[in-house]
């Protein structure tokens, strides 16, 4: 699941310059890091306790979880003025998100049923969190792409306050739907780890 601890801020260099309106420069910087937490146990029992007990804390929940992702948005919009008009003359848009993820220190001692279980579920929660990373770097070409396409104003003050609009809206329909795919996701839970456990199992040769 997302923290939310993410936030967009749209900062305005006015460019007081002759351009073409049109050539507006564009780009979406994506960067992602990984991160772990440790966790012990030689039964799936105590595993399960570890992951509840030492998971990331989404913020405003005091439950933990097995994975999360943590997203930022940033960037910035340049305004040129020709002829009286305020046009965007360039939008950067960065998103920066950091997937923290469960590392299994006992697994040395565990049998091979619970190190496939692991690897089942370990392999699921590592997915799930990549999905975040993509839906945050969806809305940050979405965004990024909206501002370049707002028409020219009259003022840059006013050109700014548009974008802003953008940004503000983007960020709420970017934490929709990040919202939304963490409830189909916990809805599935169940039905997906069965069935990823039975194929996994089949692979393996295990009962």
């Amino acid at each position: 699941m997302p923290l939310a601890s993410h936030k967009f801020s749209i900062s305005c260099a006015l460019l007081l310059a002759f351009c073409i309106p049109g050539t507006a420069d564009a780009e979406v910087i994506a960067r992602k890091s990984v991160s772990y937490f440790d966790i012990k146990g030689s039964t799936a029992d105590e595993l399960d306790a570890a992951l509840n007990q030492s998971g990331p804390l989404a913020m405003g929940s005091s439950s933990h979880h097995p994975g999360a992702t943590k997203i930022r948005f940033g960037g910035n919009a340049t305004y040129s003025e020709e002829n009286g008009r305020c046009y965007i003359s360039g939008v950067k848009v960065t998103v920066d998100t950091e997937i923290i993820l469960p590392r299994w220190r006992d697994r040395r001692h565990a049998n091979k049923q619970l190190s496939m279980i692991w690897d089942t579920l370990a392999a699921d929660i590592r997915r799930h969190e990549n999905r975040h990373v993509e839906i945050a770097r969806q809305h940050a070409r979405q965004m990024e792409q909206q501002i370049l396409s707002l028409p020219s104003a009259g003022d840059c003050d006013a050109l700014q306050e548009k974008a802003n609009e953008v940004t503000a809206r983007e960020t709420e329909r970017h934490d929709a739907d990040q919202a939304r795919f963490d409830r189909i996701e916990a809805i599935n839970f169940q039905n997906r780890m069965q069935r990823l456990l039975y194929y996994r199992s089949r692979q393996t040769g295990q009962p």
